[in-house]
């Protein structure tokens, strides 16, 4: 197994999915008492999500590739940033390290062609819905259409996410807005949603909804895992 580097906290919510899952992974494909081999950098969240909303992305930028480098030194032989708009400084984070970035939005677009799908709805922060360094990466990349919610939806779920998921509550209310969100996209055209940022899968899972549900954090773990795994990878699938 090779050892996956994760650069988390943002927030620690997700991150400890992404422990809980990567570990799970490898005690399926390998069994006994096998588990991952991670080197784990989690960050203060506070002070990078009012970067964030000051749009003082430089300073993320700068924040996270020291991160990286740390992961790096720390013997890691790949990169997982266990966050979804925390890719949009993607580039400058694989240009600080040596070692290779795992892209969510890949791991995504090889999920939508593995199932032809080439239109998905997107539910995400403000930042993914709105800065468009996601949906041209999949589009670019992998010849994917990507619809979002109108404004005042976008504006609803960036709270949710920020005010309630980030801080470990999940709400029934919240959920029903979430699943009417999924209803509107299908409605135009939609042939899955993407679970687009690394909480929403805290609150809604397949089983909610009708149409397919694709939950980024889980394929970013299956993205790793067949990275570390190889050959064994093949008997690993997420639930």
């Amino acid at each position: 197994m090779k050892t996956i580097g994760i650069l988390g906290g943002m927030s620690w919510e997700s991150t400890a999915t992404y422990y809980r899952l990567l570990n799970e992974g490898v005690r399926e494909a390998c069994g006994k008492l096998h588990s991952a081999p991670i080197v784990l950098r989690s960050v203060d969240f506070q002070p990078l999500q009012q970067y964030q909303h000051e749009g003082r992305w430089q300073e993320i930028s700068t924040t996270l590739s020291r991160a990286a480098q740390q992961i790096e030194a720390a013997e890691a032989e790949c990169l997982l940033l266990a966050t979804n708009t925390m890719h949009k400084v993607a580039d400058d984070l694989s240009a600080a390290v040596n070692i290779p970035l795992l892209h969510i939005a890949d791991a995504v677009g090889e999920e939508c062609h593995a199932g032809a799908l080439d239109k998905i709805g997107l539910l995400a922060t403000a930042f993914t819905m709105e800065d468009n360094f996601y949906q041209k990466h999949l589009q670019e990349q992998y010849g994917i259409a990507v619809a979002v919610p109108p404004a005042a939806q976008r504006q609803r779920l960036h709270e949710i996410i920020y005010q309630e998921l980030c801080q470990g509550e999940k709400k029934a209310t919240s959920k029903q807005y979430l699943l009417q969100c999924i209803d509107d996209l299908a409605a135009a055209g939609a042939q899955a949603v993407l679970l687009g940022c690394t909480e929403i899968g805290l609150l809604i899972e397949q089983q909610d909804s009708p149409l397919l549900l694709l939950d980024s954090t889980v394929l970013h773990v299956e993205q790793a895992l067949r990275w570390s795994l190889g050959s064994d990878a093949h008997r690993v699938r997420m639930n």
